[in-house]
């Protein structure tokens, strides 16, 4: 009997244990930053992490790291780092920023078990970034002509200046990135892509919805004497603000300049109580050969809309419907400081109704290009349905003024809804290329 005993209560002493160990992660050992952490960082936030971007410290190397724990385990576990408001229930994106569960659980891990730097051999080799660029080192770089002086005070209108390309030939974009910025004072900037009169953008298999409106705007502006309006200043090209680092078109696809155009930088400035001088410049990134489809971007828009003081939750809607079978690939949610939820939905002509994007919580602070992982397949005749809601109350802390009504305008007190979306036409599809080039971010 004793002899069973000592044969039979080990094993019975092993089976909690063995349960137990199935719910643990199969290493016991503790993680380490060049093993374990280094890689998330590099795959996941180096991007805007390292010396001279937009983040607050890099996060490169294990000193750069180290005094910074604490909150590098409360932003991931609250899921605020990286940044990415969509709504994972719809949609894939190519750009997801999020980490997933087992990261978070690594990093936490890390730092509760004393956050060890490791052994050296184990650290990946840190990605290489063109010094001053995002996306890569350009191939040709567009500059303002002359510095702005942005004013201590007051309101500045919508500045617009005007570089030529000198093309003598049509050019085909993969990639666009606006740098050189200063972020005190520039709320972002657009550029535009103004061709010669003899090659005007034709309208591009849209058909506005009846809640599509552009808003009041301002008298046209001037470019050196010569005043540009809405038809003049041309086509969206790309666009820089709070968040966005640069726009890379998926592979197949990319964007035409036409031989002659002017690129439109449109700024927006906001005085910070210092004279600033600013000196946008645009880096562009080409096909060696057209692409099998040109993209376009249009702003979905309704600019007829007054939020009333003190409303928490008012609804503004906008749509377009397709006159032709396209492809969407990829989706721009932009208001102001008002904003606090933006859908896409696309509805079939056999009625069926979907959400392609939803940004649950809109930050300002946080805009984007939501690039899809496959591009949306659209038949003609599809709608496509933007519904914003904004929150005019005391209960939103960045709210300006509770006490206004708010209506369309151009400056962050003032509101805007616009779906903008990035999109091509099947028709216009371009033979198939022998090398596909472009990719996403």
């Amino acid at each position: 009997m004793k002899r069973a005993l000592i044969v039979l209560l080990p094993a019975f002493l092993l089976l909690p244990a063995l349960a137990f160990a199935a719910d643990k992660p199969a290493t016991t050992t503790a993680p380490t930053f060049t093993k374990d952490v280094a890689p998330i960082f590099y795959d996941r936030c180096v991007t805007c992490h390292r010396d001279g971007n937009v983040a607050p410290m890099s996060l490169i190397t294990y000193n750069e790291v180290r005094p910074w724990i604490k909150s590098i385990r409360e932003k991931v576990t609250a899921r605020t780092m990286p940044p990415w408001t969509a709504d994972p229930t719809y949609g894939h994106f190519l750009n997801d920023r999020t980490l997933t569960t087992a990261q978070i659980e690594t990093i936490k891990t890390w730092v509760d078990t004393g956050a060890k730097e490791g052994d050296a051999k184990d650290l990946p080799v840190a990605p290489k970034f063109a010094r001053g660029w995002n996306v890569g080192e350009p191939d040709q770089v567009f500059e303002m002509e002359e510095e702005f002086t942005v004013p201590a005070e007051g309101v500045v209108v919508y500045q617009h200046f005007a570089v030529p390309t000198n093309f003598k030939e049509d050019k085909w974009i993969r990639a666009a990135e606006i740098r050189n910025v200063d972020s005190s004072v520039v709320h972002h900037v657009i550029v535009f892509i103004q061709p010669p009169p003899t090659d005007r953008p034709k309208p591009f298999g849209i058909i506005p919805g009846k809640n599509f409106d552009t808003g009041k705007r301002d008298a046209p502006a001037e470019i050196k004497g010569t005043k540009v309006n809405r038809e003049t200043l041309g086509y969206f090209l790309t666009a820089t603000g709070p968040g966005e680092r640069g726009t890379v078109f998926p592979a197949g696809s990319g964007m035409r300049i036409p031989a002659g155009s002017n690129l439109i930088f449109q700024i927006h400035y906001t005085p910070k109580g210092k004279s600033v001088k600013d000196h946008a410049k645009i880096g562009l990134f080409y096909l060696s050969q057209p692409p099998v489809n040109e993209i376009r971007t249009i702003g979905v828009q309704n600019g007829r809309f007054t939020i009333p003081a003190g409303e928490a939750n008012h609804r503004v809607d906008s749509s377009v419907t397709f006159a032709e079978d396209a492809r969407i690939w990829g989706l721009i949610p932009h208001m102001h400081l008002r904003g606090k939820s933006f859908e896409y939905r696309l509805i079939t002509p056999d009625g069926q109704s979907r959400v392609v994007l939803s940004i649950p919580k809109y930050d300002f602070n946080w805009q984007m290009i939501y690039s899809l992982a496959e591009p949306l397949v659209i038949p003609k005749g599809s709608r496509l349905e933007c519904t914003a809601y904004y929150d005019n109350s005391k209960g939103n802390k960045y709210n300006p003024d509770a006490t206004k009504d708010v209506k369309w305008g151009d400056q962050t007190w003032e509101e805007m809804m616009i779906g903008f979306m990035t999109y091509s036409l099947d028709s216009q599809q371009i033979k198939k290329s022998a090398v596909t080039e472009g990719s996403s971010r």
